[in-house]
């Protein structure tokens, strides 16, 4: 499976990922592999009802472009976490995570012995349609899949040096939408509570050794980021890339929308 996301991380490189969700498809991973500039895709199954099959076909297209990939779901038991993984996904990323207790459960749901819970079964691409070895399928899967928590509540801002001491765990993502509407000030981008718990989240990250990640609004609040030790961007995604198609459109044949 690629392990793009982590080589780079690894390396201190800045990486590049966009989502797909209302419009996930296998010719949208094309579209973005052919026009270059990201490292991976993560597809939102939080907030889309993506099935299994499309993740399947989806993730792999994104082995075809270069790509890696990962989902993104609520992880409210150990066969949500663990389909996407057997499907060719290359990690899960947990939503709306409060605690290190809810973290800690996650990482073990995506891993196999001797670190976590994981039910075996190499019969799908991630263990080579069965031909790996059963003891050097686990260990590849436990290597290469990257692990990822949202930090998007209060809660777990409170909480997020313990969550970031979590071995295996790979990147805090920063969902800054929720988490400034927890703070009890949605959409203010600039207020110092907001920051305030940024701030915490990439510091307990750096005294962790691990990555954190962010869905950027602006490139001044992604430069902040990068600033302040971010290394993974979310950089748009697919409703967000056809309203600015749409909009440049209009704009460039502004005399017939009149």
């Amino acid at each position: 499976m690629s392990t793009r996301l982590k080589e780079r991380l690894a390396q201190g490189r800045l990486t590049r990922v966009f989502c797909l969700g209302h419009l996930c498809s296998p010719k949208w991973v094309e579209i973005i592999g052919l026009h270059g500039g990201f490292d991976a895709v993560w597809l939102d199954q939080e907030h889309v009802g993506l099935n299994l099959e499309l993740i399947e076909q989806t993730v792999r297209a994104a082995r075809g472009c270069g790509l890696d990939s990962f989902v993104r779901l609520a992880p409210t038991d150990y066969a949500t976490v663990m389909r996407p993984l057997e499907a060719g996904a290359g990690g899960v990323m947990a939503a709306q995570v409060r605690n290190a207790r809810q973290a800690e459960e996650f990482v073990r749901w995506a891993k196999f012995y001797p670190r976590g819970a994981r039910g075996y079964n190499s019969s799908g691409i991630e263990g080579r349609f069965g031909t790996l070895p059963m003891t050097e399928y686990m260990r590849r899967a436990n290597a290469d899949s990257l692990v990822a928590v949202q930090i998007e509540h209060a809660e777990a801002v409170e909480d997020v040096e313990n969550i970031a001491a979590i071995r295996d765990l790979d990147v805090l993502f920063v969902g800054p939408a929720d988490l400034s509407q927890s703070l009890g000030v949605p959409g203010e981008w600039e207020h110092p509570r907001f920051w305030a718990a940024i701030e915490r989240t990439a510091q307990a990250a750096r005294t962790h050794g691990i990555h954190w990640a962010v869905l950027p609004f602006t490139p001044a609040f992604a430069r902040r980021c990068v600033d302040l030790g971010c290394r993974m961007l979310s950089l748009g995604m697919d409703v967000w890339a056809v309203q600015k198609g749409l909009r440049a459109f209009q704009e460039e044949y502004a005399d017939f929308f009149s």
